[in-house]
């Protein structure tokens, strides 16, 4: 390995799924260093249009495309999104130095940033200046967006298959006949016709994350997108209504609880372009905080759009990482800093 050119080649992406462009991208990296850190974006996130497969998933996609002797030089770093580019680029970094020091005779001086600059979301490649950085040509008319259009609209089509390594191909074709590939269809058609009626934003909203005595309130969402997940009570603004009015009334419709504007401890704005699917949609997120002292938790009832709402315990919150909506578990995770899992 002493031949490569650098000790570390680092390949960034979501590879939603790994398709022939990031294949190429791949076979680049393995030919300009000894050992390969795939870091493997959006892990542990429920299930979406935009994220359909867990992190675990692409790893082993990836994995399989592989003869023996090239899989043993590649290895996967998970990262979460975070919506906080500062945050996220900082943690790249650390997951790449923790995972490169597993490697023995390696000191990973010599670290290579491979990827290709296709368009405005591939920004993240100008986030890691310290790394040295290897633009390899895009591959033909390949997007990982334009795979899951097809994928969610006609399943695995020839057309499709084309577009990706085999074992991608009947990975996707498997997986087709999955509850949860149903459930995506039925989520992708809802944001397709969210989109015609109402365009891509921009459209506020309001959250209402409200504690006590170590628990916090969580509502079930009752419909689609990402019906059956946990969520924040909470939802868009009206014409004539203040954000704090606008939190209280989300926060009585879904759940049927009243809060004093007193107990009002925290607003925090999120606003990731990326951060909803449905639009782009800036958030404000109210931080009511109970107290510590009840006996008896304040009796809450699903409404409206929730079809439950339930008081979890704080320790419980990062179990549920994988099955939240949105980035309402990083809301929870700014408000209330967690232990996170993985």
């Amino acid at each position: 390995m002493s031949d490569n050119l650098y000790d570390i080649a680092v390949l960034i992406g979501r590879f939603q799924p790994f398709h022939n462009g990031h294949a190429a991208v791949l076979r680049q990296a393995l030919k300009l260093a000894g050992r390969v850190l795939v870091v493997v974006g959006s892990a542990h996130q429920a299930r979406t249009p935009k994220n359909p497969f867990f992190w675990e998933e692409r790893a082993a996609m990836i994995a399989d495309t592989l003869p023996a002797d090239l899989r043993a030089r590649v290895a996967f770093v998970p990262m979460r999104d975070y919506y906080d580019d500062r945050r996220w680029s900082a943690a790249v970094a650390q997951g790449v130095r923790e995972a490169a020091a597993q490697y023995e005779n390696t000191d990973a001086k010599r670290i290579v940033l491979t990827g290709f600059d296709k368009d405005a979301s591939t920004y993240y490649l100008n986030l890691f200046p310290h790394w040295a950085f290897h633009a390899v040509h895009r591959q033909g008319d390949i997007d990982a967006s334009r795979v899951r259009q097809l994928y969610f609209a006609d399943g695995a089509t020839n057309a499709l298959a084309a577009l990706l390594p085999d074992v991608v191909a009947r990975f996707l074709q498997d997986w087709a006949h999955s509850a949860d590939y149903a459930a995506l269809c039925r989520d992708q058609q809802t944001l397709l016709q969210y989109r015609q009626r109402w365009g891509n934003g921009i459209f506020v909203t309001v959250d209402a994350v409200v504690t006590v005595a170590a628990h916090v309130l969580l509502i079930r969402r009752g419909n689609p997108p990402g019906q059956g997940l946990w969520a924040l009570p909470g939802g868009f603004l009206e014409v004539r209504e203040r954000l704090l009015r606008g939190a209280l009334r989300e926060l009585k419709e879904e759940t049927g609880l009243d809060v004093p504007e007193t107990t009002l401890r925290k607003v925090a704005v999120f606003d990731h372009p990326d951060r909803s699917q449905r639009a782009r949609i800036i958030t404000h997120a109210h931080w009511f905080d109970l107290g510590d002292s009840m006996e008896t938790l304040p009796e809450i009832q699903g409404a409206d759009d929730a079809s439950e709402a339930r008081w979890i315990p704080l320790a419980e919150l990062p179990a549920l990482e994988t099955r939240m909506f949105e980035d309402h578990f990083h809301i929870l995770n700014h408000l209330l800093p967690l232990a996170l899992v993985g």
